[in-house]
């Protein structure tokens, strides 16, 4: 089988969400956590199937690929990794209130609350975003598709806009690795381009 088009039309596709992302946008976001980074807070992160997964790799690369290197650690808390409490959670209360009962008494008004949602409408994302937002907590929504209910309710907004899961869920692990990589140069080499993230670091 050839498919030399399909991939390139995959790529193709992608390539254009990458040059329409706003910029603007992602920098307020990106300020949003290192202003709680700064000053203590936790960031709490959740996301369900593939975006549970990015959630815990964000966890990931800053607590231990970013903080390795620095004296104040990030504080990158993910909702979806202890896999025993989402259960017990699921079973006796109900799948939407997976993440909302984990903040319920712990998020406050210095955390940030990210929410990972393809579609925006995770029901489960949207009511933890909600209890975060009672409780003074700022949001940022990663999104793809339209942005559903997250993007409208967020503070700070990384949009994919494009109608496909795939595509949008590969550019939400682009903005882990970009963060990942400015926020680097920043705290550790002191600058915030240039090529100083090699492969011992991620």
């Amino acid at each position: 089988m050839n498919f030399k088009n399909a991939i390139k039309e995959y790529y193709e596709r992608e390539r254009k969400v990458i040059e329409n992302l706003n910029y603007d946008e992602i920098n307020d976001a990106m300020n949003a956590i290192y202003e709680t980074y700064q000053n203590g807070g936790n960031i709490y992160i959740c996301g369900n199937g593939g975006s549970a997964s990015t959630a815990s790799h964000f966890q990931n690369d800053f607590n231990k690929g970013i903080s390795e290197y620095v004296e104040n650690k990030f504080r990158f808390i993910c909702l979806n990794d202890n896999v025993a409490t989402l259960m017990a959670i699921a079973n006796d209360i109900g799948y939407e209130e997976v993440f909302r009962f984990q903040l319920r008494n712990k998020i406050t008004k210095n955390d940030l609350f990210v929410g990972i949602s393809g579609s925006g409408n995770s029901k489960n994302v949207l009511n933890a975003a909600e209890y975060a937002k009672e409780q003074g907590a700022k949001i940022i929504g990663i999104t793809g598709y339209t942005g559903g209910k997250l993007k409208e309710m967020a503070n700070y907004r990384m949009h994919a806009d494009i109608m496909d899961m795939q595509i949008a869920e590969d550019v939400h692990m682009t903005f882990d690795h970009m963060m990942m990589k400015i926020f680097y140069n920043l705290l550790v080499v002191g600058e915030i381009s240039g090529d100083n993230l090699n492969d011992k670091h991620c």
